[in-house]
């Protein structure tokens, strides 16, 4: 398993920064790629975030009313989905 940093994404229209409004996974819950996890709300809607990948939960960025600007770490996770480091090449 490998640790996955999840940040908010840009949800458009240039949105600089999302409140959050309720979070759907707690650490430690095992989640699936796409399943919710976070409604976030704009100046323009309230969208719910989806999983990027599936694992486990270790952190959670953030309550309900904090402000959280677009690109910063939103939740981590405990991911079998990380891509492994680049193994070296063997010289021949």
């Amino acid at each position: 398993m490998g640790m996955h940093v999840f940040k908010l994404p840009d949800i458009g229209e240039g949105v600089v920064e999302g409140e959050v409004v309720q979070w759907h996974v707690s650490v430690g819950d095992a989640v699936k790629e796409d399943d919710p996890i976070v409604d976030v709300m704009t100046d323009k809607a309230t969208v719910t975030i989806p999983s990027p990948v599936s694992g486990v939960v270790s952190s959670l960025n953030g309550e309900a009313g904090d402000m959280i600007a677009v690109g910063s770490a939103l939740v981590e996770f405990d991911s079998e989905d990380t891509p492994p480091a680049a193994e070296p090449v063997a010289a021949a």
